[in-house]
């Protein structure tokens, strides 16, 4: 039977028409205990109201603004044969949160669910798991082995002979290898107006492939010892669902079923294509083949100007090769400000044949001579050939190549698996982490999101509440950025302040001879919290973490540019850039706002 109740803000302290900053509920969704409602700000500490008991919510009875005291009514939930339970007090008071990552960032809620009670009673297979991870990538890894510290009974499935997943294998790792070379090679060559000028570099691509193949090696090994050392059984071959605790492993001794009373979804994503396009050419590559540097072709054109296929043409650019980008935005980099990605596309300008933005290709065409590409758009050139074409468009989710139907986890139509901040999807026993959760697409989210569902498990409460995920492209110079853009600002009408420091102010900048670099700092315009931030020159991968914090922690303006900061360094921009927006810098003049 179910009833309607109120729901109203406990006890709060000594807090009174406090502001409501964010509603996190909408009618029709449905909540467990403990969930948050809304968030509430006092001074500089927020708190989430949770709710104190599962149902449905039916009417919501506060806006983002309003102000609310103890015992003002939040929303009326429809509970299922319950009767009101005393409302919990709010939790200790958090940092703000000065931004989050967007919505559609994860797939849809899924309905509540709990863990269950007691271990899994049913037919056991050949083997059988407290804890079963499929894929060992960094979030499967993580999980694996975070789930082992605490306790549990631990196996990993992995399709793939060597530990680490994409990123370790033919992702992250190798092409950060190729990406130093290229480094060195580019500044070799950039120091010669300086006074030093080397010799034409020889490259001898067989040992740069060992030099990479090296690099990976020691990191994979070091995945299988710590495996070991956790006592985390670890069963290669290709794993699909059977049922709702059980998955089938082919194995290169055969068929194996592995029991299991949790699992752990980390099955990752797969090279996204263009259909009709003739991958059966070898002159077509992608990002896993590219970074195999078979050849270094005279003449590459990479469709896609995202991070995967700049980080490419960057490789390819420094080995010799003349490198065409075709993007279908207009703009490199789309998901980054275009004052960001500014200097990045003034400097390949230069280094390319061609950068065409607003075009698609229409198609590729074998020929003995080379790859015919015919272009699409309004600035669209004359088909031209090409030595390679790298396919660069992205990643798709692997939710669809697993026989999740087998275990009734709901997979969307695009390959997602919709979780909570658990990681919990529809079936409660079930998690699923990084790639194939949600985007954005990135190893530190898996791996953080690995260790909060281990936990989850375990039994602690642990929730994936992260106020922002950083995102790096390793091109030449490096472009990082962190919670909200200024397109995304604008786009919701945020009141905020832009201060942006030039490194052709940077004493480290101008004495590393690369000064074409900017820090972005964006402020909440009212309470000159930080809200994003944006770093595009060298290292800015390195630079872009203090402003995750700095979020994270809710610093403001002045937090910043009363850090004190080592000079002379790159990290001291951050500094330069607050001290811009509180109008307190000396090391540039900036006029007084009137």
């Amino acid at each position: 039977m179910s009833n309607l109740v109120e729901i109203r803000v406990p006890d709060i302290g000594d807090y009174k028409n406090v502001p409501v900053i964010e509603v996190l509920v909408k009618p029709g969704d449905a909540v467990r205990k403990e969930d948050p409602l809304i968030t509430l700000e006092s001074d500089k500490a927020t708190m989430d109201v949770p709710a104190p008991q599962a149902g449905v919510v039916k009417d919501i009875r506060v806006r983002t603004g309003d102000k609310v005291s103890e015992g003002s009514v939040i929303l009326m939930l429809e509970s299922q044969g319950t009767t009101t339970a005393p409302a919990p007090s709010a939790k200790a008071p958090a940092p703000p949160p000065a931004a989050r990552a967007p919505a559609e960032t994860r797939p849809a809620m899924p309905p509540p669910g709990a863990a269950p009670a007691t271990p899994y009673a049913g037919p056991k297979g050949d083997i059988h798991a407290e804890v079963l991870v499929l894929g060992a990538g960094p979030g499967g890894y993580t999980a694996a082995f975070r789930a082992a510290d605490l306790g549990k009974k631990v196996v990993l499935v992995e399709r793939y002979p060597t530990l680490g997943g994409v990123c370790l294998n033919v992702g992250c790792i190798p092409s950060k290898a190729l990406l130093h070379v290229a480094r060195v090679l580019t500044e070799a060559a950039e120091v010669a107006h300086a006074g030093i000028e080397f010799g034409r570099p020889k490259i001898d691509i067989a040992r740069l492939r060992a030099w990479k193949a090296g690099v990976v090696g020691k990191l994979t090994k070091g995945l299988t010892g710590l495996a070991k050392q956790r006592k985390v059984q670890v069963v290669q071959g290709k794993g699909q669902f059977a049922s709702p605790h059980t998955l089938r492993v082919e194995t290169a001794e055969g068929a194996k079923t592995v029991s299991f009373d949790h699992c752990i979804i980390a099955a990752g994503s797969s090279i996204a294509r263009i259909p009709g396009f003739p991958y059966d050419d070898r002159r077509m590559i992608d990002s896993t083949s590219a970074l195999e540097i078979a050849e270094v072709p005279k003449r590459l054109l990479v469709i896609g100007g995202g991070i995967i296929g700049l980080e490419m043409a960057t490789v390819y650019d420094a080995l010799g090769a003349r490198i065409s980008v075709v993007e279908l935005m207009d703009s490199l980099i789309p998901g980054a400000d275009k004052d960001v990605v500014r200097p990045l596309a003034k400097r390949i300008e230069k280094r390319y044949e061609k950068i065409l933005l607003k075009t698609k290709v229409a198609r590729i065409e074998p020929q003995s001579s080379g790859l015919k590409v015919t272009y699409e758009g309004a600035n669209a050139p004359p088909p031209e050939l090409f030595d390679a074409v790298l396919m660069a468009v992205g990643r798709r989710p692997n939710g669809k190549d697993i026989n999740a139907q087998a275990a009734g986890v709901n997979v969307t139509e695009r390959g997602f698996i919709p979780v909570d901040r658990q990681l919990r999807t529809n079936v409660p026993h079930i998690h699923a982490i990084g790639d194939i959760c949600g985007e954005p697409m990135l190893a530190h989210k898996a791996s953080h999101e690995g260790k909060t569902t281990a936990e989850a498990i375990a039994g602690h409460k642990a929730f994936f509440d992260a106020r922002t995920i950083p995102s790096v492209a390793y091109t030449d110079p490096e472009i990082a950025w962190m919670g909200e853009t200024e397109a995304q600002l604008a786009a919701r009408g945020a009141a905020y302040e832009k201060a942006s420091f030039p490194w052709a102010a940077s004493g480290r900048a101008l004495s590393m001879d690369r000064d074409e670099g900017m820090t972005k700092l964006l402020f909440d315009k009212g309470t000159h919290r930080l809200l994003g931030a944006a770093i595009v020159g060298v290292n800015a991968g390195e630079l872009i973490s203090e402003t995750v914090l700095a979020l994270e922690m809710g610093a403001d303006a002045t937090d910043i540019g009363l850090t004190v900061h080592p000079h002379p360094t790159l990290s001291e921009t951050v500094f330069f850039a607050a001290e811009i927006a509180e109008g307190s810098i000396t090391d540039l003049y900036v006029p007084k706002k009137h």
